[in-house]
């Protein structure tokens, strides 16, 4: 019996060593198999690139004769999209917005404490860390204002970690004019009458909302009193009679979002989560939680980054007609085409004047 007892212990000894042997081996080769794997050129920091003209040969997700609506009304709402970042952040963050999303701006500005020529990036004279954070946005809305008032309608403010879907945004900003007093993004509740609007989520001024805080604090009713940005942003804003507009889409569904997808979509908020006392707007859990035609996700990795650029521009159900289509405001017909930076109807009016005829 012993004998017995014996062989089968040496068998189940052996049998164990045959076993962790070729787990071993599986999860090794796993590990080789995922170092061979190279990602994609659009996911390698741009430092570590040989020639960096390879990211720009990425192709621009638009394919020819799929975008009329939203290139036609890209010249009616012109956004300028100003990107929030820091040296060390250049070639693991800023640099796969550059070639992502931001690409769908009409103008794109990086703006850092300094600047670099080969990025590029503005530098816009300050320190870095969070402390930091509103004077880089002061100077940046100063520096906009100053060089490029004229060439855009809405100036959006994003973080390095923020995704954001363009065309959306110029739909939902469609509905109004850029000489309204009005800004919009994810909108909370404290401190401020009003509300003000999530600074991860990202935030768009009109025209004359811009024009109002850089007089504010040429004036002195607007002062660097905080370093929390978004707070500060939103305190200005209303001591400027600016209104923190509603951007929620037609079935009352949030467009900014302050988390990334999965949290909203699938994630569920505790209710001793600060997000419960701070969302301006009631919180909905699960797919109903966002608008089909979400504007932006905060806290995004560059991987998920392109996931989400593919996503959005390439990937369809075939055959499905989408559920959720409004159609583009009325007002938007009425909103100016623009040429080289000037109403179509004046160039035309100019060109009419030069020689008589067009």
């Amino acid at each position: 019996m012993a004998f017995i007892y014996g062989k089968i212990s040496w068998l189940a000894f052996n049998l164990g060593i045959l076993v962790g042997f070729f787990t071993i081996s599986l999860l090794l080769n796993s590990v080789i198999h995922s170092f061979r794997i190279q990602a994609p050129v659009a996911i390698h920091t741009w430092k570590k690139i040989e020639d960096m003209s390879l990211l720009k040969k990425i192709p621009h997700t638009h394919q020819s004769g799929s975008s009329k609506v939203s290139d036609d009304l890209s010249e009616k709402v012109r956004i300028l999209c100003w990107i929030m970042t820091s040296p060390k952040n250049l070639d693991t963050k800023a640099i796969h917005l550059k070639h992502s999303w931001t690409r769908h701006c009409n103008v794109a500005l990086f703006m850092s404490s300094t600047t670099n020529n080969s990025f590029p990036t503005i530098g816009l004279g300050t320190k870095e860390g969070r402390d930091q954070l509103y004077w880089k946005t002061i100077r940046a809305f100063q520096y906009v204002h100053k060089n490029y008032f004229d060439q855009a309608d809405w100036f959006f403010k994003a973080d390095d970690d923020t995704y954001v879907v363009v065309e959306n945004l110029r739909l939902m900003l469609s509905n109004y004019t850029s000489d309204q007093p009005v800004f919009f993004g994810k909108r909370f509740k404290p401190f401020i009458k009003q509300g003000y609007m999530s600074g991860g989520a990202g935030y768009v001024l009109s025209k004359e909302a811009l024009n109002r805080f850089v007089e504010g604090f040429h004036i002195g009713v607007c002062q660097h009193t905080t370093s929390t940005e978004d707070v500060a942003i939103g305190r200005c804003m209303e001591k400027m009679g600016v209104l923190a507009g509603d951007s929620r889409d037609t079935e009352k569904r949030e467009t900014f979002h302050p988390f990334p997808p999965q949290s909203h979509l699938t994630g569920v908020f505790d209710k001793s989560f600060w997000y419960w006392a701070y969302c301006f707007h009631p919180i909905v859990e699960g797919p109903q939680c966002c608008s089909d035609l979400a504007i932006s996700f905060h806290y995004i990795s560059p991987r998920i980054m392109y996931t989400l650029e593919y996503f959005v521009y390439h990937l369809r159900a075939y055959g499905y007609e989408y559920r959720y289509q409004p159609a583009v405001p009325e007002a938007a017909e009425r909103l100016p085409v623009y040429y080289k930076g000037k109403p179509a109807t004046e160039v035309i009016t100019m060109t009419t004047n030069e020689t008589g005829s067009l």
